[in-house]
């Protein structure tokens, strides 16, 4: 059974938490940019399989506790999210509204002031151990950041930073959105993960090809 949230998403024990980035995956919805270079089908199939993949294997460690963030809110009700959550013991959450930023910050700030992880949901490559690594170097830090080949990033994690203004004035989809990020964090200790790519252009496909087309071959009905 999936775990059910309650009170102000608060967890039990003193298990970290996961919080994967996803939106529901339907025509229009996701993956529009990579399905102008493959296809939207193609591009949906690969989202679909990715997210599902990364969800399933994340979710099931002991080690942390594992909430899918979800856009739009209305669609947390909806079977495919709640199947997801069944099979995954993952607890569902909405994003709310706003940019990238505003809905990540409304995570930090309602979750417990204790060791929280962001990640995207179409990182290939990512893997249980990246998540293990980055908590564990999160313990002797206040942040933590994923760095991804564009200048962004496919990871945040804080540690006692509850109601900072961690984006104010990030510059998203921009090779500055890391930078930003970094000097919105000013004094604190931030420590970095390995870099690891999304997928959402035709040349991240082609470096994660075997991986994506794998993804995909799965996917097909």
């Amino acid at each position: 059974m999936a775990k059910r949230l309650r009170g102000p998403y608060r967890r039990a024990g003193c298990l970290p938490n996961l919080v994967i980035m996803a939106k529901t995956p339907l025509m229009g919805r996701a993956k529009q940019r990579l399905g102008r270079s493959i296809g939207q089908t193609a591009a949906l199939r690969f989202y679909r399989a990715c997210l599902t993949s990364t969800v399933l294997r994340l979710a099931r460690s002991p080690r942390w506790r594992t909430y899918i963030a979800i856009t739009p809110d209305i669609d947390r009700a909806a079977p495919f999210w709640r199947g997801l959550a069944r099979r995954s013991g993952a607890s569902l959450m909405p994003q709310g509204s706003g940019d990238l930023g505003q809905r990540m910050q409304r995570i930090f700030d309602r979750l417990a002031p204790d060791q929280t992880v962001i990640v995207g949901s179409d990182i290939p490559s990512m893997r249980s151990a990246h998540i293990a690594c980055a908590f564990n170097l999160l313990g002797s830090a206040d942040a933590i950041l994923g760095p991804a080949g564009d200048g962004g990033y496919w990871l945040i994690g804080v540690r006692g930073l509850r109601r900072r203004a961690l984006f104010a004035g990030v510059r998203w989809s921009t090779p500055e959105a890391l930078t930003d990020t970094i000097a919105n964090l000013g004094e604190s200790r931030v420590v970095f993960a390995p870099i690891l790519d999304d997928v959402d252009t035709i040349e991240a496909f082609a470096s994660e090809q075997q991986s994506a087309e794998r993804l995909i071959h799965q996917a097909r009905p």
